[in-house]
Formats: C-alpha cells, sequence, structure tokens
C-alpha cells in the first residue's frame, strides 16, 4: 500500500480517522471538491445531506478511478458542509467514514455559509497518492478515457 495511516498513542484514541497520513511512494492527486451532481450537472436530492453525501462520494470514486487510483490511495480529505448544526456535520461525515471503511484517513470537517451550487449541501475534496506502476497500469485498462478521446 502506497498509504500508510499513522495513530498516535499519545493523542485521543476515539476520533474515528487517523491523525495523519504517510505516502510512500507515486505522485499525488489533488481532486477539486466532488459535488453531489448527477450526470447533467444538476444537484441531486435537495434538502436530503446523506444523499447528496453518498453522490459526491460516489463522484469521488470515480475522479479517483479516472486517475488510476482508489479510495486506498487517499492520504487526506476535506469534507464541507452547508451547515452550522454538528448534528448535521457528523450525519454527513459517519457518511464519509462509512465509504473508506478502514480506511479511516485523517480528515477536516467544515461548516461552511454555502456552496457552490443552489442547494448544494456537501462538497468532499481529496489528496491521493497514486499507486505503483504496475498497479496504476492495471487501473488504467479499466479507466474511463476523457471526452474526446
Amino acid at each position: 500500500m502506497a498509504v500508510n495511516l499513522v495513530r498516535s498513542a499519545r493523542l485521543f484514541a476515539d476520533t474515528g480517522y487517523a491523525y495523519a497520513a504517510r505516502a510512500s511512494a507515486g505522485d499525488l492527486i489533488f481532486t477539486a471538491g466532488a459535488c453531489p451532481l448527477d450526470k447533467r450537472g444538476k444537484v441531486v436530492a435537495p434538502g436530503d445531506l446523506i444523499a447528496q453525501t453518498r453522490q459526491a462520494l460516489a463522484n469521488l470514486r470515480t475522479a479517483l478511478e479516472d486517475s488510476a487510483a482508489a479510495i486506498e490511495d487517499v492520504v487526506k480529505t476535506t469534507v464541507y458542509v452547508a451547515s452550522s448544526d454538528r448534528g448535521e456535520l457528523a450525519a454527513a461525515f459517519d457518511e464519509v467514514a462509512a465509504f473508506f471503511g478502514d480506511h479511516d484517513v485523517p480528515s477536516t470537517l467544515l461548516g461552511v455559509a454555502v456552496l457552490g451550487y443552489a442547494g448544494q449541501l456537501v462538497e468532499i475534496e481529496a489528496i491521493a497518492v497514486q499507486p505503483s506502476p504496475a498497479r496504476r497500469a492495471a487501473a488504467s485498462q479499466t479507466a474511463t478515457p476523457p471526452v474526446g478521446e
């Protein structure tokens, strides 16, 4: 694995994510914020934070796959939630945590006033490390080519 999650015995153990990550090899991938958009560019599920979080995560997975990376290659995430309600922030983060499973990367969770699209409640960006050349070559065999190629 190119990503090694760091957990410190000297810091609070019940955070639900690693405190740091160390990337051992490969090129860095910086994603744009994954938004809860469908293939037509429309915000899905207006007013439904959970459905929007799931769509944003699905879109994040696609962006990573098209970069020849996977969820396990993510080093850090930032989750933006258009809310000042800590319960809503926690609900969105619970979806993110479930999505990443045991790969509980360092993450920043922010409540913000507004996001870019009308009705948008969540946005998720990630930093990943591209895997080894052999794994990258295998992944590129299944990646969707960019439009126009």
